[in-house]
């Protein structure tokens, strides 16, 4: 797209990053199923290995295909540049990689999706990372967390699986007065719900196979460069500041300048972590993304209506729902949130444990799966899933609590899927609904 207009959300999720093809006029983005790519000499091949002109070269670093979702989904972010890669999980450890180093530690959210726990707690030590576990709530705490080997801030917009809407604003304040990068997981939330990078993060990154896709047919994931960051403001990022032995003593921030962090994930992250992204998941992701905002615009109206019918009924404890008027973080949701709360929240059974059990056992329409941000709608009782590994301490901190079950709200008819939540519940708790 040419300089010139500001174009809104809906017609950048369509035309960001696209163009037709030039061989053929192809209007939608071909998928390029090649690992390989003809220099155009010899000269033209050594400019590309040094990093002194922008091309192709080799799939596990660059595809066109994927080069456009990375445009489109940098611009929907408001980044300067964006890196695709083979799942969320793959995006969380790539943002850390130039960052973090034996001994240096990162400080994270305790309300986070179950498998990053996990990631954080237990994966990364075995690069000599550390992480350490805060209440972003208790800023006091975040800043007492931070010490001279740490190295970056994390957490999520929306909080999975409770739908916890943190203060990003706040949270970044206090990364930026430690000279810290903020790091976001914004898979819940998408960019067309909120921004991260507009309230003060470094980078964002996400699960692309969630509701970028929203089909549930490829996984992904994606990290996005605000371009904000003073890499060189200090010693404690040599890897973008210092020269880089592997590009004979480059430096990656003095050359690249706001783009640094995003040339240093495809030149050093993809070429010696791998973990690639496909050229056919990004063909599926950036036939999803053309959809986006109104596929959330549906499923924060279902969430809206599900999570109200729900916090009345006597069979549930509790709903935490950020988009219901008696959340504790509903003001806080229409400031960092403001098209939507989302549509991820938990629901706790009076029933407890057992009851979650049946209720999942007898739902229909929802699909019991290990995912979220599908079209359809989806459930999962967290304690004995995606949290299975966690202490009962670290469920409950995280939300995944053993009477709790994740509710993933999809886009087909919301009275369906009441009558569908109303049938499951009176077979789990053996009670009907009070008129």
């Amino acid at each position: 797209m040419s300089d010139g207009p500001t174009y809104g959300f809906e017609t950048l999720q369509i035309h960001a990053g696209a163009r037709p093809d030039p061989a053929t006029g192809a209007r939608q983005t071909p998928i390029y199923q090649t690992t390989a790519y003809v220099f155009r000499d010899a000269e033209h091949a050594a400019a590309l290995f040094n990093l002194q002109e922008v091309g192709y070269i080799y799939s596990r670093l660059t595809n066109p295909t994927v080069a456009v979702l990375q445009e489109r989904l940098a611009t929907l972010e408001g980044g300067v540049g964006a890196v695709c890669c083979s799942s969320g999980h793959a995006a969380q450890i790539m943002a850390l990689f130039p960052l973090m180093g034996p001994g240096r530690n990162v400080v994270v959210s305790t309300r986070l999706y179950g498998g990053t726990v996990t990631q954080m707690s237990q994966t990364i030590r075995r690069f000599g990372w550390s992480a350490k576990f805060v209440d972003f709530d208790d800023l006091d705490a975040l800043k007492a967390a931070i010490d001279d080997d740490t190295r970056a801030v994390f957490c999520e917009s929306i909080a999975n699986p409770g739908g916890y809407v943190t203060d990003l604003s706040a949270v970044a304040a206090v990364a930026d007065a430690a000279g810290l990068p903020l790091i976001v997981d914004n898979t819940s939330a998408t960019p067309f719900l909120c921004r991260p990078i507009e309230h003060g993060a470094t980078l964002v990154v996400h699960s692309t196979t969630k509701y970028l896709t929203g089909n549930g047919t490829v996984t992904g994931g994606c990290i996005i460069d605000s371009g904000r960051f003073d890499w060189s403001a200090s010693d404690k990022f040599p890897s973008l500041s210092a020269p880089e032995p592997a590009y004979h003593g480059l430096k990656f921030h003095e050359t690249f300048g706001n783009l640094a962090f995003t040339f240093h994930g495809i030149a050093v992250g993809l070429r010696d972590l791998g973990m690639t992204m496909n050229p056919q998941a990004a063909h599926y992701t950036l036939m999803g993304i053309e959809t986006l905002s109104l596929r959330m615009e549906r499923h924060v109206q279902n969430a809206e209506k599900i999570a109200a019918w729900l916090e009345a009924d006597d069979r549930i404890e509790a709903v935490t729902y950020a988009g219901l008027p008696s959340s504790p973080y509903h003001a806080r949701a229409k400031q960092v949130c403001p098209k939507g709360a989302g549509a991820l929240f938990t629901v706790a059974l009076k029933g407890g444990y057992d009851a979650c059990v049946r209720m999942v056992d007898n739902l229909e329409l929802f699909s019991h799966v290990a995912n979220l941000g599908d079209a359809r709608s989806l459930i999962i009782h967290s304690a004995s899933t995606t949290h299975r590994q966690l202490t009962p301490e670290q469920q409950v901190a995280a939300g995944a609590a053993p009477n709790v079950v994740r509710l993933s709200i999809g886009i087909e008819d919301a009275d369906d899927l009441i009558r569908d939540l109303d049938q499951a519940l009176a077979k789990a708790t053996g009670t009907i609904r009070a008129a």
